[in-house]
């Protein structure tokens, strides 16, 4: 809403083995092992205090950005080649953050 909001993440603090590879939903950045984890949140209001929560997976280093604009590299790990332009990358990311915070609230 053109405001800044905070949100507190939990992850899991499971180990996966390093042949393991996901990719995060916001940036579409694949990591191995650990790279990507299910950030939840809990809900907001009367949801989120009867336990309900909303998971999004990300880059556990939550540098989705940083990995979108070239200015952090992958030790082992890849960025898809796209045809979008990095502002439509930027464009679809902050929807996709969008989107997990409006389910916060729903």
């Amino acid at each position: 809403a053109g405001r800044p909001t905070g949100v507190t993440l939990r992850f899991p603090s499971g180990q996966r083995g390093f042949l393991h590879r996901s990719m995060c939903s916001v940036c579409l950045t694949t990591h191995p092992g650990n790279g990507v984890s299910l950030m939840t949140a809990r809900k907001a209001g009367t949801a989120g205090r009867e336990g309900n929560s909303v998971g999004i997976y990300m880059c556990a280093d939550l540098a989705c950005s940083l990995y979108l604009r070239g200015k952090k590299q992958l030790d082992s790990g890849s960025r898809i080649e796209e045809s979008l332009t990095l502002e439509q990358q930027i464009a679809r990311a902050t929807g996709h953050l969008s989107a997990f915070l409006d389910r916060l609230y729903a």
